[in-house]
């Protein structure tokens, strides 16, 4: 199973868990950000990224560049007001 036959499996699932109100206030707030213009200022899939760290608690920094060495990195951002 490729990983977007994996994305998409899981996406399917997750929608089937939850209520259609809470999807309805994901689905509008996402394409609320896609008509805010926002795409047009991120990378491009293909794109390098660039390079940056991330400090993590237990005293270790991790770059980006180093990551890439070792494989494929997949980044996820979320996007929250907590």
């Amino acid at each position: 199973m490729t990983l977007q036959e994996k994305l998409n499996s899981f996406t399917e699932q997750f929608q089937q868990q939850v209520p259609a109100p809470v999807l309805e206030v994901m689905h509008s707030a996402t394409e609320e950000l896609r008509n805010s213009g926002i795409l047009e200022q991120v990378s491009k899939e293909g794109e390098s990224a660039p390079d940056f760290q991330m400090d993590f608690p237990q005293k270790k920094t991790v770059h980006l560049k180093e990551l890439v060495q070792e494989g494929p990195v997949v980044i996820s951002f979320y996007r929250g007001v907590w």
